[in-house]
C-alpha cells in the first residue's frame, strides 16, 4: 500500500560509500568487521544484562533496549550494503528500500525518546534517591520503552508512505549507501517542498521535545550535585551520567545537521559521512561506551567468563 505501481515496478541503484573510496576492498573489509563488533558488542551486552541479577536496575533496563535498537539499527543498512558489494551490484527494489526506510526512521525516532528517558531515569536516581525504586518501577520503566517504541513507530508511518509514493521520473541513482528519506525525496520529480516542511516540523518535535527531557534532567542533575557536600558522591554522580551524555551528543549531532539543517549545507558526499558515523559507528561505539566505562557491566563480564558461560 506504500508504494505506487510506478515505484513497484523498478529499482533504485545505491551509489553507495565504495564508489566514493579509492580503495574499495579495505573499505568494505573495514565496515565487516566494525559490523561484527557491533553485532557481537550488542549481543554481550544483552545476555549480560539479561543473565546477572546485579543488572536488573531501570538503568540497565534502558541500556538492554538501546542495544537492542542498535542492534537492529545497523543490520537494517550494513547487510545490503556488504552483500551488493560481494555481488558486485548496486540495486535494491522498491519494497526492500521502504523496508528499509521505516525501519530505519523508527528506530532512530525510538533512540531519541529513549536517551530522553534514561535521562529522565539518571534525574530521578540522583534528585530522588528514597523515592527512586517507587517512581521508576518495572511497570513504569516498560511504559516508558513502550512509549519510545510507539513513538517511533508513528515516525516511520508518516513518513515512509508519503516519501516512497512520490513519482520518481528522474534517475533512480540514490547517492547513499542506504534508503535515508532525505536522498530519495531528492530523486521525485514532483514539487516536494511542502512534505519537506512537514518532514522538518516532524523532526523538530521529535528532537525538540526528548532534549527538552534531556536538558531539564541534566539542568536539575547539577543543582543537586552542586549541593552535595561528598565529592565521592559527586564522582559517582557524574560517572553515572557521563556515559548517557556521550550517546547523546554522538546521536543528536549527527541528526540536527541530518534533518535539520537546509539543503544547501548538504551534499551527498557529506551526507554520507555523517549517516557513516551515526548509523555504522554509533552501534559499535555505544556498547564500549557502556560496559567499558562501567565498573557494573565488566564485574559481570568477568563474572560470566569465570563461569564459561560466554556463548559462542
Amino acid at each position: 500500500m506504500w508504494l505506487s505501481n510506478q515505484t513497484l515496478g523498478s529499482d533504485f541503484f545505491l551509489l553507495g560509500l565504495f564508489s566514493q573510496s579509492p580503495h574499495p576492498d579495505i573499505l568494505f573489509f573495514i565496515i565487516f568487521v566494525i559490523f561484527l563488533m557491533a553485532v557481537s558488542g550488542n549481543i554481550i551486552l544483552i545476555l549480560l544484562i539479561h543473565i546477572d541479577s546485579c543488572l536488573h536496575t531501570p538503568m540497565y533496563f534502558f541500556i538492554n533496549q538501546l542495544s537492542l535498537m542498535d542492534l537492529t539499527y545497523i543490520s537494517v543498512t550494513v547487510p545490503k550494503m556488504l552483500v551488493n558489494k560481494l555481488a558486485e551490484v548496486r540495486t535494491i527494489s522498491a519494497v526492500g528500500c521502504g523496508t528499509q526506510m521505516f525501519f530505519y526512521l523508527l528506530l532512530g525516532g525510538s533512540e531519541y525518546c529513549l536517551l530522553a528517558a534514561m535521562a529522565y531515569d539518571r534525574y530521578v536516581a540522583i534528585c530522588h534517591p528514597l523515592r527512586y525504586s517507587v517512581l521508576m518501577n518495572h511497570r513504569v520503566c516498560v511504559l516508558l520503552a513502550s512509549g519510545c517504541w510507539f513513538v517511533g513507530s508513528m515516525d516511520g508511518f508518516l513518513l515512509t508512505p508519503v516519501t516512497m509514493t512520490f513519482p520518481f521520473c528522474r534517475s533512480k541513482e540514490i547517492h547513499h549507501f542506504f534508503c535515508e528519506a532525505p536522498a530519495v525525496t531528492k530523486l521525485s520529480c514532483s514539487d516536494t517542498s511542502l512534505y519537506e516542511i512537514f518532514m522538518y516540523l516532524c523532526c523538530i518535535i521529535m528532537l525538540f521535545i526528548p532534549m527538552s527531557v534531556i536538558s531539564a534532567s541534566y539542568y536539575f542533575i547539577i543543582l543537586t550535585v552542586h549541593r552535595m557536600n561528598s565529592a565521592e558522591g559527586r564522582k559517582k554522580a557524574f560517572a553515572t551520567c557521563s556515559s548517557h551524555i556521550t550517546v547523546v551528543i554522538l546521536f543528536y549531532g549527527a541528526a540536527v545537521y541530518t534533518y535539520m539543517l537546509p539543503r544547501s549545507y548538504h551534499t551527498p558526499e557529506k551526507d554520507m559521512v555523517v549517516s557513516f558515523f551515526y548509523t555504522i559507528l554509533t552501534p559499535v561505539l555505544n556498547p564500549v561506551i557502556y560496559s567499558l566505562r562501567n565498573k557494573d557491566v565488566t564485574g559481570a563480564l568477568k563474572k560470566m567468563l569465570r563461569a564459561g558461560k560466554v556463548p559462542y
